[in-house]
């Protein structure tokens, strides 16, 4: 639907530093009265520079609030390439599918990926990861910070960092277009001629939960159909399954949007069990296209290009890195990834004798 947003950097990007305006080795020189070559030296920590002199550029470093680049040495002396990735939900698909795009993304460009795992995905266990890794990487990539305030981040100033997410941050980011997602599922299903469309949502402290229910929300309002009350799930095929048993009670109920596969899955065995015939009776839509294709009848799903993110966010990355080697100031530009539908077996038209309800 979107292929890509920008806007200026919103709030202050590491230490109340905003990308725009972050020091550069040109800015130690000037302060420390050296040449940026100078300045480089001491960065890359040569011999040929006076005692005095170093110490004279190391405060000026600290003053701006400049700290030499691991990239920075790497790009020149040919020495370790390694990017460092911070993931906090291993077991979700979708996140674990990132991880693999951008392991793959970066060893195509000869990069090696160094992991450390935020389990629970708090500011603590993220910037311990952070500490962990700042020392020996090119730069960040930082999964997971839906419910993080970034303001709580303590990133090392001018670390390269990219975010995988999808709104509009103080830092590079890159996501997919949740609610965008959402809309595609639901328009399809209306044009097919169903009355409404129900929604099982993933859990409420998931962003991209919020994000996919926004979209199914504005469809349905745009197209001026009633509102079920949405059904809240937790990502797994269980809980699709119990909510699946649910609304398969309902004579009303025609078409289904699952806010990922899983959820789906477990929904179409509901429907199975009960002898509902999907889609003749009922039409399912998931989120992910993960393993739709396998699933019978095969599912419609909304597309997720995991390697497409993944590659993404190493690019953007490395253009970062890249830049404040070369002394230039690069803007955030949130970047997201459109939409795509994939239609199969499991949605159709309405039937055509359907009980009506006011929800």
């Amino acid at each position: 639907m979107t292929t890509e947003y920008v806007s200026e950097p919103v709030g202050s990007g590491r230490g109340g530093v905003p990308w725009s305006r972050r020091a550069t080795a040109k800015d130690v020189a000037a302060l420390a009265q050296v040449s940026p070559q100078t300045v480089s030296r001491v960065a890359n920590r040569a011999n040929n520079v006076r005692p005095e002199t170093r110490d004279r550029v190391l405060k000026a470093m600290e003053k701006v609030g400049y700290s030499p680049n691991a990239a920075a040495r790497a790009l020149r002396s040919g020495g370790s390439r390694t990017i460092g990735l911070i993931p906090h939900q291993l077991n979700s698909t979708g996140e674990a599918n990132v991880v693999e795009a951008v392991s793959a993304a970066a060893s195509a460009r000869k990069y090696a990926l160094s992991l450390a795992d935020a389990p629970d995905g708090c500011a603590d266990s993220l910037n311990a990861a952070i500490e962990r890794l700042q020392q020996g990487v090119s730069g960040l990539v930082v999964l997971g910070l839906e419910n993080i305030d970034i303001g709580k981040l303590r990133i090392p100033p001018h670390l390269p960092i990219v975010v995988a997410d999808n709104r509009a941050l103080s830092l590079p980011s890159v996501g997919f277009d949740q609610a965008g997602g959402a809309q595609l599922a639901v328009d399809h299903l209306l044009s097919l001629g169903h009355h409404t469309v129900h929604l099982i949502g993933g859990p409420e402290y998931s962003v991209h939960a919020q994000q996919r229910e926004e979209g199914w929300r504005t469809s349905l309002t745009a197209a001026g159909r009633p509102i079920p009350k949405p059904y809240i799930g937790d990502w797994n095929p269980a809980s699709g399954y119990e909510i699946g048993r649910r609304l398969a009670e309902d004579p009303t109920v025609t078409a289904i949007f699952a806010a990922n596969d899983e959820m789906a899955a477990g929904l179409m065995r509901a429907l199975h069990e009960v002898g509902k015939r999907i889609p003749q009776d009922v039409s399912v839509v998931g989120f992910d296209n993960v393993l739709a294709e396998y699933l019978w009848p095969p599912l419609t799903s909304i597309h997720q290009d995991f390697t497409q993110i993944g590659e993404t966010l190493v690019r953007v990355l490395l253009d970062h890195t890249e830049n404040h080697t070369r002394g230039i100031t690069t803007q955030t530009t949130p970047i997201v990834i459109p939409a795509r539908l994939v239609v199969r077996a499991s949605s159709g038209p309405a039937p055509t004798t359907v009980v009506t309800s006011q929800f």
